[in-house]
């Protein structure tokens, strides 16, 4: 029986639920040091003085660094290095690294920490994103010039890039519209909060850098870490322990540069773990953004042209995806609903704030959240029903995307029927009662395309063992999905394959547990292993059973010919076989996806610049509010998720049911506040976060609709299901109170002000 398509248990859930399993905060080595990171207080500042030569001489400190130890300029993904490992001369955020230490305990440490004399020039700091492009506001990076990036693009001052897309004839479009709709939406800073903050371990021995650290992307921690220090990348290795938890938090380096250079300076490994206010001061999270929003329509409710603007806050530099995936907002607002004639542009603003990078969806929460609001008012204005004014402009088979990709199915009208079929739209509409409110939102999403690699071997006892840099963050991805892949691929029962744990020395380059790739990529890589390893099964069990190695096929463990089930041969002696005539049974694969068809010629500063293996989907909330507190209860919630092929259906329920409550908590709770330049809500006290309490229940609906040229048909599963929430709660709300949400989080007060604003104007 094929193991794909199967809710088999993870191969890691066992020593998870008992509380077994070593994560990277429990990972240390024998005589290991603890390093601490002295950070600024001031988000803007001229560094007058900085003296570390008394904490040098305190009791237990064995290193202290500072920016003459790392000499490197990086940026994620190497598209603009604009970061060093610690502050120059200047200090552009509060929480940025001016000096680290390494001593005998936590306590001496601390106190090496506090004795480092530091004198600050504060300066004035630029805190908003459109202060920031306005022709008076100060340069953050005054030699902004002089950063290298990895294409030519589109800077200036504080714009540390923009990307751009236009399609059609937009001024014109805009002449001939019946109506003119304009909005501006905007939201918040939100956290990864996972459930382990960031740790590392690092040793220098015999020239070369190893670091052990949870993360999500070890090439990327490898390559940025040996720009900042100034060494080559194979001087630097990455090993990852289990990960409690990443959502896009652990792409990039935090720690682990640091305690590299304490490493080598004290000749001794060093452990440094962060606490949870480091986490939430300087970690980045998800950026704040301001979408203006400008559409023009025909009477029937066609969208003709549309013009947008995202400002994404970078924070103090480039290190995480905000730059890379700046287009991903123009992307993500042209490929839901025919927009024929387009032009956006997404500008991404230095800031005097702690850096922006990776969460979950980046770009999409905010960018469906403004269309979906958007529309609605269209809506309003054309007196035009919701459910109906989506339909009417729904993208579908044979239409193109704003990029000029084609639509490659029906499969959005597909996710929207199937989703009237078990929430239907008239039913609720003509059900509804005071302050309830429902919502649908459909949306196109898209599989992160990046390279995977992968080795596999047939193991003596017929075993199976798979290297790979793929990592766990949780999904279910590689403890299931991958094992799952390679299980039917070579007839061998699922826990009976092996995946060892994520290297850099051992494992091919892999681009990284991020846009729901790994099954996709790491399962490609797998696959093309297992098809090498696969002949050389087959070519040496046809030696022992004397048949063509195409009579034989390959099940429970063994080899059998076609017709004759007795005649079979276990892989352990096939194995045994080999090693003693043929060779080891080993083998390597690669993937990256093959390229989609787009008009590059609509497009400027674009990085990413089409969706690979495209994903349709379609999601209903229910939401009651209480008119005296403000309070919003979401009632129920619907999902409808296309996943190309369904590999391990239990763990794409519970990546979809997780999504569902991160958006919540996006939409209702979350909210990084950024005061002064300084992070107010550094503890989970005043951060709030959705608890169980706050879960509705949600209901799914899985479709397949295979995609050529992902494993058996699969495609990304993970993260899209957290996209639309923002904007179907956002929209489920106003339509309750009847009146227009356009900031996120919809906190009670923003809903109290909503109903008073509403009030006011019907007086």
């Amino acid at each position: 029986m094929t193991a794909v398509g199967r809710n088999v248990r993870r191969a890691d859930g066992e020593g998870k639920v008992r509380g077994s399993v070593r994560y990277g905060m429990d990972y240390t080595e024998l005589g290991a040091l603890t390093g601490k990171v002295l950070r600024s207080s001031l988000p803007a500042a001229r560094i007058a003085r900085l003296d570390t030569s008394t904490a040098a001489t305190m009791p237990g400190v064995r290193a202290i660094a500072t920016a003459t130890d790392a000499p490197g300029l990086s940026g994620m993904f190497f598209v603009l290095k604009d970061q060093s490992l610690f502050a120059r001369d200047e200090v552009r955020y509060a929480g940025e690294a001016l000096a680290a230490v390494a001593a005998d305990t936590e306590a001496q440490a601390e106190a090496a920490l506090a004795a480092i004399e530091v004198v600050l020039d504060p300066l004035d700091p630029v805190l908003d994103p459109d202060h920031a492009l306005t022709d008076g506001a100060r340069l953050i990076h005054p030699d902004w010039e002089s950063y290298e990036t990895i294409v030519p693009g589109p800077r200036s001052g504080n714009l540390a890039w923009e990307s751009r897309i236009e399609r059609g004839d937009v001024d014109a479009a805009f002449q001939e519209a019946y109506r003119v709709v304009e909005d501006e939406f905007r939201t918040q800073r939100q956290h990864q909060n996972s459930i382990e903050p960031h740790a590392a371990v690092a040793r220098y021995e015999e020239g070369r850098y190893t670091v052990h650290t949870p993360t999500q992307f070890p090439f990327n921690v490898r390559g940025r870490t040996a720009e900042l220090l100034g060494v080559r990348p194979s001087d630097v290795r990455v090993v990852v322990p289990a990960i409690g938890g990443g959502f896009g938090g652990k792409l990039d380096i935090m720690l682990e540069p640091f305690a590299c250079v304490l490493a080598r300076k004290s000749g001794r490994p060093v452990r440094i773990v962060n606490t949870r206010s480091e986490e939430l001061r300087t970690c980045a999270p998800r950026e704040g953004g301001i979408v203006r929003l400008r559409t023009a329509v025909a009477r029937d409710g066609s969208i003709l042209a549309q013009e947008g603007e995202i400002i994404a806050d970078n924070g103090a530099n480039s290190s995480g995806e905000t730059v890379a995936c700046a287009n991903a907002a123009s992307l993500v607002l042209g490929s839901t609903y025919r927009v024929p004639n387009a032009r956006y542009v997404s500008k991404v603003v230095y800031t005097n704030t702690p850096p922006t990078a990776a969460f979950r969806g980046v770009n999409g929460p905010y960018s469906v959240f403004a269309q979906e609001m958007h529309l609605d008012h269209i809506a309003r204005e054309l007196g035009m029903d919701r459910r109906d004014i989506r339909l009417h402009n729904l993208i579908g088979s044979g239409d193109v995307m704003v990029n000029g990709q084609e639509v490659d199915g029906p499969f959005l009208r597909e996710a929207m029927d199937e989703l009237e079929t078990m929430r239907p739209w008239q039913q609720l509409q003509a059900s509804k009662r005071p302050y309830r409110g429902h919502a649908i939102v459909p949306v196109t999403w898209l599989t992160n395309s990046g390279a995977g690699s992968a080795s596999m071997k047939l193991n003596e006892d017929g075993t199976v063992t798979v290297a790979s840099a793929a990592t766990e963050i949780g999904s279910g991805a590689v403890a299931t999905g991958v094992r799952q892949l390679v299980a039917d691929q070579l007839g061998v029962d699922f826990h009976d394959v092996l995946v060892t744990p994520p290297d850099t020395d051992t494992g091919g380059y892999d681009l990284g547990a991020q846009g729901s790739r790994t099954t996709f990529g790491a399962g490609n890589a797998m696959i093309d292993a297992g098809k090498k390893v696969r002949e050389q099964i087959l070519d040496v069990a046809a030696n022992l059973l004397e048949a063509a190695p195409e009579d034989l096929e390959l099940a429970d463990g063994s080899v059998h010919v076609q017709g004759v089930p007795d005649r079979r041969v276990g892989l352990a002696a096939i194995s045994a076989t080999a090693s003693m005539t043929s060779g080891p049974i080993i083998a390597s694969g690669g993937f990256v996806a093959p390229p989609e068809s787009f008009d590059g010629g609509c497009m400027t500063g674009a990085l990413l610049t089409h969706f690979t293996a495209a994903t349709y989907h379609a999601h209903h909330a229910e939401v009651e509010v209480d008119p005296d507190t403000g309070r919003v209860t979401v009632l129920r919630y619907t999902v409808v998720q296309d996943v190309g092929r369904a590999i391990n259906p239990q763990m794409i329920e519970g990546q979809i049911q997780g999504g569902v409550v991160q958006g919540l908590g996006y939409a209702l709770y979350e909210n990084l506040r950024v005061h002064g330049g300084e992070v107010v809500d550094d503890n989970l006290e005043s951060y709030r976060l959705p608890i169980a309490a706050d879960t509705p229940p949600i209901d799914i609906s899985i479709l397949e609709n295979p995609c050529p040229y992902g494993p058996l048909g699969a495609k990304g599963a993970a993260e899209p299901p957290i996209v639309p929430v923002a904007a179907v709660i956002g929209c489920a709300v106003a339509d309750a109170i009847g009146a227009p949400v356009n900031e996120l989080p919809v906190t009670p007060f923003a809903v109290l002000q909503a109903l008073r604003k509403q009030g006011e104007s019907a007086a």
